[in-house]
């Protein structure tokens, strides 16, 4: 429902503060004072020009009077009075408007306080080894979906082919016989599992915060889209190639000039993915070392941030993000987000990662890019009605810790640490620079298609060690003979996947060799 925005305190309090009576601001503003005494009591909306006229009287800025803050404290009060733990007091919702004009900082700190009151009731509940149930019950409702589309097929086989041979016949019996002695085994774990309670670990990091933020928009955010696709169209006027024509467009759009540093030279410490930008100067810096993908899409979301705060920073007001620093690690992500978009225009690519099979190396050389800038772009392609392959994604660095990741439907990845040691993204470190591909099997009997590949950061000095991280998309298997990857891969034949998990602490694998330490889950 929307609410009126209160504001008209703010006004009052501001007009006070600077002499004014009602009658001489009223004059001012060319309204009758008894409008004005409206709008200060909140009884009258206000916007356009009067609005506009109000802020320049009182030396306001637009945004201050715009209610949105306020207006999102009185929608969010009027939930929380429906709260079941609220209801006794009997608040009458209808009064948060008051509350929020007289005492918006009271508001926002009752609000701030509910919050923190679930998150801590929640995370008491997760204190325990039920913390990560969650990914074992999505695995194991995912087997059972997979034990019985299993079991119906095979049957639909035996009921409608009168001449099967009778060793064929005798094969899918055992089929049969396998995948409902499976299912039994996962519906009792189904049952342990919810005797034992649910819970919901909200995230309490900025970080992840952010993580579940991309998620539930599925990494794809159409107003973005709409304002990469006009950034490239000013950018497209401005040269023929793309590093060229960045670097024009920031020089006559913002007056922002592009300059290389020796690291010798450099204040290292001053510098981020080989870059610096000085917004006093407007002076953009690039270390020697920076290579044309970093530099191509540095100077892209310079741009982004630039001629785009608006649109992004309305993606970022989301409820999910509950605090100003997440909400700030957000900004940065859609920022990242839109260079991308604006670097690899959405109906292109997605036709090109079609016609070539979402072969990653072809498509890093022919967009000049990065292969982890191709995999997270493949990650995005969600638009409704023109989707490419729903990725997953993970990035990993030597140690094993996973730094980034983006989960798909029925794929268990842990929210944080390390993943399971047989994932080929660990796997990748072995073979650097080369894409190495993996069909998995958890053990649900879900699989799917890995593709991993090193990242290698160049050294900037001689004393300097290069950095590799390791990147990884995983794509379940009914969608692997799209990639080119599927290439030589026999999916009939079971044996052919390699056995892996979610990581040792959530897999049910008991007689895995490679195991690390304990399972939580019981034994099969």
């Amino acid at each position: 429902m929307t609410v009126a925005a209160p504001i008209g305190m703010k006004v009052r309090a501001r007009r006070k503060s600077r002499g004014m009576t009602q009658v001489a601001l009223a004059r001012r503003l060319e309204i009758s004072a008894s409008y004005l005494n409206l709008i200060e009591s909140d009884r009258r909306a206000v916007g356009g020009s009067l609005l506009q006229r109000i802020a320049e009287e009182l030396e306001l800025e637009l945004d201050d009077l715009s209610g949105d803050r306020e207006r999102r404290l009185v929608e969010r009060l009027g939930e929380l009075a429906a709260d079941p733990s609220i209801l006794q007091h009997r608040i009458d919702p209808a009064t948060a408007n008051a509350l929020v004009s007289r005492h918006p900082d009271w508001a926002g700190a009752l609000l701030s306080l509910s919050r923190g009151l679930r998150d801590a009731d929640q995370q008491i509940t997760a204190l325990s080894d039920r913390l990560d149930q969650d990914p074992a019950l999505m695995e194991a409702v995912h087997q059972v979906l997979n034990n019985a589309a299993a079991v119906r097929s095979t049957m639909e086989i035996l009921s409608s082919v009168d001449d099967l041979p009778d060793e064929q016949r005798a094969r899918f019996i055992e089929i049969v016989l396998s995948q409902s002695s499976a299912l039994s085994s996962t519906a009792e774990q189904l049952v342990v599992l919810f005797s034992a309670g649910s819970t919901h670990n909200r995230s309490l990091s900025p970080a992840e915060e952010v993580d579940d933020f991309l998620i539930q928009n599925q990494s794809y955010f159409p107003a973005l889209e709409d304002a990469a696709r006009d950034l490239r169209r000013e950018v497209r006027a401005c040269g023929q190639t793309i590093e060229g024509a960045l670097t024009a467009f920031l020089l006559q759009k913002f007056g922002i000039s592009v300059f290389n540093r020796s690291p010798v030279e450099a204040d290292l410490s001053r510098f981020r993915n080989h870059t610096h930008f000085d917004a006093a100067d407007k002076v953009l810096t690039f270390l020697d070392n920076a290579p044309p993908p970093t530099r191509q899409f540095q100077l892209a979301r310079l741009a982004s941030q630039l001629i785009a705060p608006d649109a992004i920073a309305e993606v970022a007001d989301d409820e999910l993000l509950t605090s100003e620093e997440a909400r700030a690690r957000a900004r940065g992500a859609l920022t990242s987000w839109l260079a991308a978009a604006a670097l690899f225009p959405y109906e292109t690519f997605l036709e090109d990662a079609i016609r070539h099979r979402y072969d990653v190396e072809l498509l890093r050389q022919r967009y000049s890019a990065s292969v982890e800038q191709i995999c997270q772009r493949l990650v995005s392609l969600r638009k409704p009605g023109a989707e490419g392959i729903p990725f997953g994604f993970l990035r990993a660095d030597p140690s094993g810790h996973i730094s980034k990741r983006f989960p798909i439907a029925g794929l268990p990845i842990p929210r944080g640490g390390n993943g399971c040691p047989l994932w080929p993204l660990y796997g990748a470190f072995q073979t650097s620079d080369r894409v190495i591909r993996q069909l998995a099997e958890f053990p649900n009997g879900s699989r799917y298609l890995f593709i991993a590949r090193t990242v290698r950061h160049e050294p900037a000095l001689f004393h300097e060690a290069p950095f590799l991280h390791a990147v990884m998309l995983a794509c379940d298997v009914v969608h692997a003979d799209q990639t080119v990857y599927a290439d030589g891969l026999d999916f009939a034949a079971r044996q052919m996947a390699t056995p892996v998990g979610p990581n040792c602490r959530l897999c049910a694998r008991t007689s895995c060799l490679h195991r690390g330490e304990e399972s939580i889950l019981s034994s099969r």
